[in-house]
């Protein structure tokens, strides 16, 4: 094993508590996609790592002590995150959920999520990658009940991003519950699955308390999950909009599901910025507004930035919004303190009165690393609106 000597400022981090490796603290690394032995520059031992470049780091901090990546250790590992997830193992109303979380699960690089009897693991590096094997024997000793795996591939250099892995394969469409709703979702079909599981909490919100007799305009709205919830709670209409083509057909699939009736929810492919215009030409509004923009996105006209541009959808929001309604914003983006994401609304809102309700972040099955805030990426506000 290599050996990895940090800086006072990498080892701080790393006594702190925070796994992941920031390659802007490096300034040259001689290997990659290897396990190393991470020493300060007094030659005192750390702990182990592993070196491999994703989205985001360069490589994970594992534990201060030698840690080899045996089915053994991965066991421990499944065993431990299957124990914090026991009210949701326990539950009949949600059967779509997150078994394992990266570094919120202390091992950074993999996630899996479950979905009823089938699991998709994502990797996030090479490294991870090569010890897929290990990974996935060690997770069906512990899972021994889960039908089938797939894999989403979520680093560049291989030539695919989604395949089975064991087990039985999965229907090309099935459904799943969460909160007693039904979503209809798919296995191996790119790198979606048909529905964002670290949005349960806001979803529940919409079935349980925001959406009873609201007219919901839901915005990015992929496979309108979000609509579907709202509805479920008893909103009179939704809108879901959406660049994506596809977004149309997989947004219908949720509805049937669960015996809604489509001719009070619309479904329509543009632009969202677009949208904005077009339903104020038209003169509509709507009570409650959602937004949950891509950190990042671009088309033919424009490119988008939450970190630069959210101001801009809510003011737009604003202009389409009914007297006394509700913005529900959201954002994944993990560069985006909660700080500097209501720095964006308030340019947003500029002088109209509002109340900040809630803030929302990740559910308890995404378990997050307390010691790295950028671990608890997500961050949804809800937010009344005095007009």
């Amino acid at each position: 094993m290599n050996k990895l000597y940090v800086d006072s400022f990498v080892e701080k981090k790393i006594k702190r508590g925070i796994q992941l490796l920031d390659g802007r603290d490096f300034h040259q690394l001689d290997f990659d996609n290897q396990s190393v032995a991470v020493y300060n520059h007094s030659h005192q031992f750390l702990g182990t790592a592993y070196l491999s470049r994703q989205n985001k780091g360069i490589g994970w901090f594992l534990g201060p002590r030698k840690i080899e990546l045996t089915e053994s250790y991965f066991v421990d590992l499944f065993t431990k995150a299957k124990k914090q997830r026991q009210n949701f193992e326990n539950s009949d109303l949600t059967t779509a959920y997150r078994l394992f979380n990266q570094d919120g699960d202390n091992f950074g690089g993999v996630t899996i999520d479950r979905y009823a009897d089938f699991v998709v693991f994502s990797w996030y590096n090479m490294f991870i990658y090569q010890h897929r094997d290990v990974i996935i024997n060690a997770f069906q000793k512990v899972y021994p009940a889960i039908k089938g795996g797939y894999e989403k591939i979520r680093f560049k250099g291989l030539d695919y991003e989604s395949a089975h892995i064991y087990g039985q394969e999965a229907p090309a469409s099935f459904t799943v519950l969460e909160n007693s709703v039904k979503y209809s979702v798919f296995m191996n079909d790119g790198l979606m699955t048909g529905i964002f599981l670290d949005q349960h909490d806001v979803r529940d919100a919409l079935i349980n308390e925001l959406g009873l007799g609201k007219r919901v305009l839901n915005m990015f709205s992929y496979t309108a999950a979000f609509s579907v919830a709202a509805a479920m709670g008893g909103a009179t209409e939704t809108t879901s909009v959406d660049l994506a083509k596809r977004s149309r057909e997989l947004s219908q699939a949720h509805f049937e599901a669960n015996g809604l009736d489509l001719s009070n929810h619309h479904f329509v492919v543009m632009d969202v910025f677009e949208y904005f215009k077009y339903a104020k030409r038209k003169q509509l509004t709507f009570d409650l507004i959602v937004i949950d923009p891509p950190s990042f996105a671009r088309n033919k006209k424009q490119t988008f930035s939450v970190a630069k541009d959210y101001h801009r959808l809510i003011s737009q929001a604003l202009e389409v919004m009914s007297e006394n309604g509700t913005i529900i914003a959201s954002t994944n983006a993990a560069n985006l303190t909660v700080a500097q994401f209501k720095k964006q609304l308030e340019k947003g809102f500029a002088s109209v009165k509002h109340d900040y309700v809630r803030l929302q972040q990740l559910p308890s099955d995404f378990t997050v690393n307390k010691a790295d805030v950028n671990s608890n990426y997500l961050k949804v506000f809800t937010i009344k609106v005095k007009k």
